[in-house]
Order: C-alpha cells, then structure tokens, then sequence
C-alpha cells in the first residue's frame, strides 16, 4: 500500500471538491495537521474516519486504498489486494508493538529495581529513600499499565478449544491468569475457559 500514492489521491480529490484542508478537518470532527499527515503520506486514514471521508471525497473505499479510481472490471481483485495489504500492515505493527511492550516491561523494572538500589545504597534521609523507593513503584505500574494495554490490542488470542480468535477486554486481560502471554480466559464463542494464546496472524 503506497502512504504517498494515497495522501496525493486524497489532496487531489479534495481539491476537486474545492474543500480546504480545514474545512474537511472541520468535517470530519479532526485536526487540519491530520489533513496536512494523511496528503503528505506520513499516516494513513484512522479507520473512525475512513467511511465519511470516503463519502464527503465521493470515492469508494477501495480507491482510497488504492490511490485511485478503481475500475469497476479490476474492482474485485484490487479489493482483495488491498485487504491483503491491510492484513499485513496490521500483523507488522502488531509485531512492533508486542516488541515495544517487552521493552516497556524491562524499563519499568529497571526503574523499580534502580530506585531501590540508589535508595540503599547512598546514604539519605529515610523521606528521600521512601520517595525515591515510592516513585520508581509508580513507574513500574504505569508501564505494566501501558504494556498491559499494548498486549491486550495487539494480534489476538486463541481459544485453545475451538481456535476462535478475538480481543478480550482490558479488565479480562488485567486479571486473568498469566504465563508470559498466554491467558487463562473464557471464550467469548465457545464459552469455555482454556489458556489462550497470544497469536499476531
């Protein structure tokens, strides 16, 4: 999928609406800086905004993907390129956030273990050494917090019974029993509690 092709299909088609960057900023409830990413090809359309920026351009959703008006003939098989794409654009980011929350994990604990370190090892008053102690704590829970976050929304998990995959809740996340990634959760399909498996495909 080409980022750039995309943003310049977008630019052009807006301007062929005599539309300003701010004003379908204005429509589409965002930021003109947002306008300014998706026509320079930094980012792609978040998907919230995919369907009414496609209605208010008078394009289809596969020739935003595209970067172009799709012939009706190619409709089909540029579709299935396309959804492709898609699917491969999200296992990448899923596998670069995955590897961002091991590295979140592993700051968050070395703050928590630093901190208890310089606390016990210079000499200061028991306040410092308790503030210190206290706010390499908050660290670490804030990054558990975020890398919680990362692990339940990137890939899936896999019912061990029936391989259904789905993205449970952050609470159904937070509490489930855990070795590394795979969690002791029900089955939103089959209804069964089974460790389910961390899976990015």
């Amino acid at each position: 999928m080409d980022q750039i092709k995309i943003g310049k299909f977008i630019s052009t088609k807006r301007k062929e609406k005599n539309i300003t960057q701010s004003e379908l900023a204005e429509m589409l409830n965002i930021t003109d800086r947002a306008i300014s990413k998706w026509e320079n090809g930094i980012c792609l359309p978040d998907a919230n905004n995919i369907i009414e920026l496609c209605k208010i351009l008078d394009i289809t959703v596969n020739d935003l993907f595209s970067g172009e008006v799709v012939d009706m003939k190619d409709n089909e098989k540029r579709l299935e390129e396309n959804l492709i794409e898609l699917v491969r654009a999200k296992e990448e980011s899923d596998k670069r956030l995955l590897h961002l929350e091991v590295l979140i994990v592993i700051l968050g604990c070395a703050i928590l273990f630093g901190s208890i370190m310089v606390a016990d090892i210079f000499k200061m008053d028991n306040l410092y050494k308790v503030l210190i102690i206290v706010g390499g704590t908050i660290a670490f829970f804030v990054s558990t917090f975020y890398a919680l976050k990362i692990e339940q929304v990137a890939g899936y998990y896999e019912c061990a019974d029936c391989h259904h995959k789905y993205i449970p809740t952050f609470k159904t996340v937070l509490f489930a029993q855990h070795m590394g990634r795979t969690r002791k959760m029900v089955c939103p399909k089959c209804g069964k509690k089974t460790w389910n498996k961390k899976v990015i495909k």
